[in-house]
């Protein structure tokens, strides 16, 4: 019986990771009607990431009352796998869909509920954490979150300052006198695909300022606080935050949660594979089927299809996709064998993303009729 792995990421704006799984699972069996097919809906670390990893590596939610970015008392859920394992979304407590679109004030919002997230795992011993930090509303370089596990934030005057983003540019000092130091024990990990640095031109205001509320008035005190905290960071713990690739994520969380928890950032789907133990699930598998909405020459730096060819272990691997664009072609080179694109024929866009489900089931039988030939 022929083992077939699924593991797609979503077609954004027609049909889920999950979606793509079981459309994907249609066409194959129209074919090879006994495969043993294995389905592993993914997301990079944004929205989604905790449901498809918990459908995928087996699990329970946990659900806690936490602060929201603006301190209002939210109910928010992470996933617990084989009770060492946590995983958690960032914007469950911090995220941008959590604060009211017309009174975004990031000056005023914190990173605290992540934080409270995180101390809720260590407390149920957990041994390792994946952190996904898309969609954040947040640009306090994650204090808010670090105040949460025991981090106190002082001013010139040795007074504590509350950990929201208007603050950074007032810290003069850290006290870690009182962080829960279980946080040391565990390894944490950042699902992670942003690579700009903390502040600057590149930073986290800068790019990603504006659809989170800053303003020309809040600007400068929102970037200058990226950089005193890394300075204070440098000074403190010897650590550089300022420019490493992904410290600017999340309004600085990247950076944060590497200064504060001595987390790792990863990118987003290396650090779903681990954690599902990818290496294992694909045991015996004769081919793996992924995909994307459309492939490209950005797909090569670390989007889901490549990151899944890199780790297939010599396993054939074919990308199902909803459009073939300029450069896919170097995924060739990085254990992809084919792309087999979902249109049939030219078709408007809504027409596309109407039919889109049809469409990948059509790509995918498709696919295993030519494979069918050759395996």
């Amino acid at each position: 019986m022929m083992k077939i792995v699924i593991i797609p990421d979503s077609f954004k704006g027609s049909a889920s990771s999950m979606e793509v799984c079981n459309c994907i699972e249609r066409g194959i069996l129209k074919v090879l009607k006994n495969a043993d097919i294995k389905k592993i809906p993914v997301a990079d670390g944004g929205e989604g990431t905790v449901d498809s990893i918990l459908y995928a590596a087996g699990g329970n939610i946990k659900k806690v009352n936490v602060k929201n970015p603006s301190g209002k008392i939210i109910e928010a859920k992470y996933g617990i796998i084989n009770k060492e394992k946590a995983v958690i979304e960032m914007a469950e407590a911090s995220g941008i869909t959590l604060v009211d679109d017309d009174i975004r004030n990031p000056l005023k919002y914190s990173t605290y509920g992540t934080g409270e997230l995180i101390k809720d795992a260590m407390n149920n011993n957990i041994k390792e954490i994946l952190i996904g930090i898309g969609g954040s509303a947040t640009n306090d370089c994650g204090i808010g979150m670090a105040n949460a596990l025991g981090y106190k934030f002082l001013d010139e005057n040795n007074n504590e300052l509350e950990a929201i983003a208007e603050n950074m540019i007032k810290v003069a000092s850290i006290d870690d006198s009182n962080v829960d130091k279980r946080i040391f024990d565990i390894k944490i990990n950042v699902a992670c695909d942003v690579r700009n640095p903390l502040y600057g031109e590149n930073g986290a205001t800068a790019i990603y300022g504006k659809q989170k509320g800053v303003t020309e008035e809040s600007f400068d005190i929102l970037d200058n606080g990226l950089k005193n905290i890394a300075r204070i960071v440098k000074e403190k713990f010897n650590k550089e935050i300022d420019h490493i690739e992904g410290s600017g994520a999340a309004g600085g969380l990247g950076g944060g949660l590497v200064a504060f928890c001595n987390a790792e950032l990863k990118s987003g789907i290396d650090a779903v594979l681990d954690i599902i133990d990818f290496e294992d699930k694909i045991k015996d598998a004769s081919l793996i089927i992924t995909g994307e909405g459309a492939i490209d020459g950005q797909t090569k730096k670390g989007k889901v299809p490549v990151g899944v060819a890199r780790r297939a272990n010599g396993i054939p691997v074919i990308a199902i996709v909803g459009d073939i664009r300029d450069g896919a072609e170097a995924v060739y080179d990085m254990g992809i064998v084919s792309i087999m694109p979902a249109l049939k024929r030219a078709m408007p866009l809504d027409e596309a993303i109407k039919n889109s489900k049809t469409l990948i089931e059509d790509a995918a039988e498709r696919a295993c009729r030519f494979i069918s030939i050759n395996l």
